[in-house]
């Protein structure tokens, strides 16, 4: 039996919330194109993705504002080969880029600084021959990704503060597979197969030399594809029988506090997180949608309701990215969301035990529950009840 480091909170937190219609929220294609669009991701008004450019039959990085509807096309990164699985954090796009130097080639992580519109600032994040780098993910100076052969893949990270010179360093080089990392400052997260199954495991990597690791879900069955945003951590999870989405927060890192977002008998899968909103994609209508969820309202709200699947969502802010089949080839649609369904918590009132922004019976409850507890240490602190 592996050890449960995930723990559930009382039950009144957990009270399962009901589904809103999606709002009057006006949808469109970022950059519509014959091409094929997959796997965006998205910072501020940025988004990236890869496209199967049909001309040339490979795979190049797209870059585009969809705060610029008339011309938002950005960039195009590509050459003769595959680049796929693209992250951007601020001016900074990172990718996995197919390199063929004397051999059969292999996948290396590399990078470039939009700052300038006329002109991208390429450079290499780590292009270890005879290596496959692949999956980055990028926050502030950290790029991480998954290095290694299939069996054995690690989780390494770069500080690229220097562009020109990246410190490379591990942070999970395990026995077995650690796949699939996200970064937010300096937690790492990824899956991991050392317990012989899938699970959610994370890093502090403020002292690069000694990443101090910890497990957010040990549960049998498979954790996979998690994300991070601030103190939660979310990824999907089959310990149920089907793909459900979970979290947990992590302001204690050795004690998660792990919590269900959204359990139905459908599949929930491939969440994204941004500040207090969650998304993922959801077949409960039996085709792709994508739905949300608000970490401190805690209600549950669907984002699309179109007949063809719309899959892979990702947020930053309130503009919701993703890719969708509705005109006969996978596109890249997005929407801006607004409304009650993204409030947030202007200030933090004082008794609101649950972080729901609001003090009321739920809160009582909680006190209640810890009515006249002391935890002086010494116990003989401690006044007589």
């Amino acid at each position: 039996m592996k050890p449960v480091t995930w723990l559930l909170v009382l039950s009144i937190i957990l009270t399962p919330c009901f589904v809103r219609a999606s709002g009057d929220w006006q949808e469109f294609a970022v950059w519509p194109t014959t091409d094929e669009q997959e796997m965006p991701a998205i910072h501020g008004d940025i988004v990236v993705w890869q496209q199967f450019v049909a001309e040339f039959g490979d795979y190049d990085i797209y870059i585009a504002d969809v705060n610029n509807l008339d011309d938002p096309l950005l960039f195009i990164i590509g050459d003769a080969n595959d680049q796929t699985n693209p992250a951007i954090y601020e001016n900074v796009v990172v990718w996995q880029d197919f390199i063929v130097v004397d051999g059969p080639g292999d996948f290396d992580i590399r990078a470039a600084d939009i700052s300038d519109p006329n002109e991208a600032l390429m450079f290499v994040v780590s292009d270890i021959v005879d290596n496959d780098e692949r999956n980055p993910a990028i926050h502030g100076n950290i790029v991480v990704w998954e290095d290694g052969p299939a069996g054995d893949a690690d989780i390494f990270g770069a500080d690229i503060t220097d562009p020109d010179y990246p410190m490379e360093f591990p942070i999970a080089n395990f026995e077995f597979d650690q796949q699939s990392p996200a970064v937010y400052r300096t937690t790492v997260v990824w899956q991991d197969m050392y317990f012989g199954d899938w699970d959610i495991l994370a890093a502090d990597i403020w002292q690069r030399n000694k990443p101090a690791d910890f497990g957010v879900s040990l549960l049998e069955h498979e954790q996979t594809n998690p994300a991070i945003s601030g103190e939660t951590i979310v990824w999907q999870d089959n310990f149920r029988g089907n793909w459900d989405i979970y979290a947990a927060r992590i302001s204690e890192p050795n004690n998660p506090a792990g919590f269900p977002i959204a359990t139905g008998d459908s599949s929930q899968t491939n969440p994204a997180i941004d500040g207090n909103i969650i998304v993922w994609q959801d077949d409960r209508a039996g085709n792709w949608d994508i739905f949300g969820y608000n970490l401190t309202t805690r209600q549950e709200f669907q984002i699309t309701n179109n007949p063809h699947d719309q899959t892979n969502p990702a947020i930053s802010g309130n503009t919701v990215v993703w890719q969708d089949n509705r005109d006969g080839n996978s596109q890249i649609y997005a929407v801006t969301l607004d409304g009650p369904e993204v409030a947030y918590c202007r200030t933090r009132l004082p008794g609101d035990i649950n972080n729901d922004c609001k003090v009321d019976i739920a809160d009582f409850a909680l006190m209640a529950s810890n009515w006249l507890e002391c935890h002086l240490e010494p116990q003989q602190a401690c006044p007589p009840r």
